[in-house]
């Protein structure tokens, strides 16, 4: 069986970090509640009676100069359709703007969609004259997606909302952005369909990826601001109603392309069979692409059943993806010769980082350092010889350094397997809580387990250097032991004990079986020689 160490160690031919996929909300700050509406338009537009009126007209003359900009710049407007992928009906006007080697506009795409928009409500007013009230609420509006290739960035887009304040979505990504600064440096490289397969200069190529920082996506987005139509003027700038960005989506990749595909193709599936039965994926998706027979439909094949054996050929793609609050981790093949390990925040509060896009610089090494434990993680879980100091610690009563006594957590102890158990989770990668384990480790238990047995766990765990409590954080991490010591004890009770404890029945190997009954026969041999009886 292939083992995930020996492939990292021998056939990796490249190992790159990058932020891929980027998308951003735009706001403008001082538009965000009724109060501040109200006094956009009586302190800065300098109108008596804020009205809906007002915000009408501001949107029906952006609306105009879209239509105006689209036909003064010979520029395709495309209609979206409900089910339309709008990337897909997009992709061959990128494509020709590709081929000119020039930054553009290459179509407008109009779509009506949700949105959190103000809306005006009559209260009613003194001597004839009404007065309005602005509340935010989802209304169906019209949103325009002004679709760009840009020389840094390659395909990305800017959509722009029509209805008062406007709300921004930017979507960038970090790969192209690396590909074409590759190309100016001169660096020879070969693509991937999002990333890197190889490269002549490695080192350089990840300086470049590591320079892509928030101050390069905003001069990005002031770039085309200055650009395109947009419902603010300059002299709404000037007093600040303008937008800001901040994160709505961030993916961290690590990408490891290995030497030869079947090495990239053994490792997955060492890596899915390694942990199903720990139960370390929350979900493991086999996606086949096929159709579901009579569907009408275009979407792959989900395998909802549980997983029991390895189902990995050359028509399936293999994705494990770990949940934790609004994020997630996923793995799967690139192209079927690279493992891509992607670290998804949809919300940066989950890593204990603001929204604002000014702290990408923070998000992204955390990101990165999650990637990289949970690698950590799974080589760990194929190289799990424990030593035997750090066993005789854990399974024995000791004494800490301060002489304080720590309780021993003895293997077999079914509460103790349980939370061994939880703790294998990929969810540990992320920290974890008193909350979240605890709920883990009622669904291994099977019983009544309560707040105060977590808490004294916990305790048992941090006191023998098992886990380590995050700074200003109730989350806890592993550590390197306690990583070793859970997956050794679960390994062992699941893998070794309970098999070997039901070999003598179905679905044991009958070779296992007809063993097992021969030396049972023997030993029952010398019990009669020896006159000892059988128990009642």
């Amino acid at each position: 069986m292939v083992n995930i160490n020996e492939v990292l160690e021998g056939h990796v031919a490249l190992d790159i970090e990058c932020l891929d996929r980027i998308y951003l909300n735009g706001y403008v700050p001082i538009l965000q509640v009724g109060g501040q509406v109200i006094r956009f338009m009586k302190d800065h537009l300098g109108k008596n009676i804020p009205s809906p009126a007002i915000l009408e007209k501001i949107g029906t003359s952006f609306r105009q100069s879209v239509r105006e900009y689209a036909e003064q710049n010979n520029i395709p407007v495309v209609q979206f359709k409900r089910d339309d992928r709008k990337i897909d009906v997009m992709r061959r006007y990128l494509t020709a703007q590709e081929r000119t080697g020039t930054s553009g506009v290459v179509a407008i795409g109009v779509a009506q969609e949700y949105q959190n928009v103000f809306a005006a409500y009559d209260k009613g007013g003194s001597h004839g004259f009404p007065w309005y009230s602005f509340t935010k609420a989802d209304r169906r509006v019209t949103c325009y997606y002004f679709y760009l290739w840009d020389r840094d960035f390659g395909g990305s887009f800017i959509k722009i909302c029509s209805y008062f304040p406007y709300p921004i979505k930017v979507w960038v990504n970090g790969h192209e952005w690396a590909k074409r600064q590759a190309m100016q440096a001169g660096i020879s490289f070969t693509a991937l369909s999002n990333g890197f397969a190889s490269c002549d200069d490695a080192p350089a190529l990840q300086a470049i990826c590591d320079r892509l920082t928030s101050t390069v996506i905003q001069e990005f987005f002031d770039r085309w601001m200055n650009i395109l139509p947009v419902p603010l003027t300059e002299y709404d700038r000037e007093f600040g109603y303008w937008w800001e960005l901040s994160m709505r989506q961030i993916e961290t990749s690590r990408t490891i392309v290995f030497d030869a595909p079947r090495h990239a193709r053994g490792f997955f599936e060492s890596l899915v069979t390694d942990n199903l039965d720990l139960g370390r994926p929350e979900t493991v998706e086999l996606l086949f692409k096929g159709y579901p027979p009579c569907s009408g439909h275009g979407r792959p094949i989900v395998n909802h059943a549980p997983c029991s054996t390895k189902v990995v050929t050359t028509d399936t793609q293999v994705s494990m993806n770990v949940f934790f609050k609004h994020s997630r981790i996923k793995q799967y093949l690139k192209d079927g010769r690279a493992l891509r390990i992607e670290t998804v925040i949809n919300s940066p509060k989950d890593l204990n980082c603001l929204r604002r896009l000014e702290h990408l610089e923070e998000l992204q090494p955390k990101a990165r350092d999650i990637n990289s434990r949970l690698l950590d993680t799974e080589r760990v879980g194929q190289g799990c010889v424990l030593a035997s100091p750090a066993f005789e610690r854990v399974a024995s009563s000791s004494l800490t350094a301060d002489g304080r006594r720590t309780p021993a957590m003895r293997f077999g102890d079914p509460r103790v397997m349980a939370l061994f158990g939880a703790l294998c989770v990929s969810l540990t990668v992320l920290g974890f809580t008193h909350r979240s384990l605890r709920a883990r480790v009622i669904q291994l238990l099977d019983t009544d387990y309560t707040t105060h047995q977590m808490s004294y766990d916990l305790h048992r765990l941090r006191t023998n250097g098992l886990i380590q409590r995050r700074e200003h954080s109730n989350s806890y991490n592993l550590t390197p032991d306690g990583l070793r010591v859970a997956l050794f004890y679960t390994k062992v009770h699941r893998r070794l004990l309970r098999p070997l404890l039901a070999a003598d029945t179905p679905p044991a190997p009958i070779e296992l079986r007809q063993a097992l009954k021969s030396i049972d026969r023997i030993v029952n041999g010398y019990i009669i020689d020896a006159r000892l009886g059988t128990a009642a």
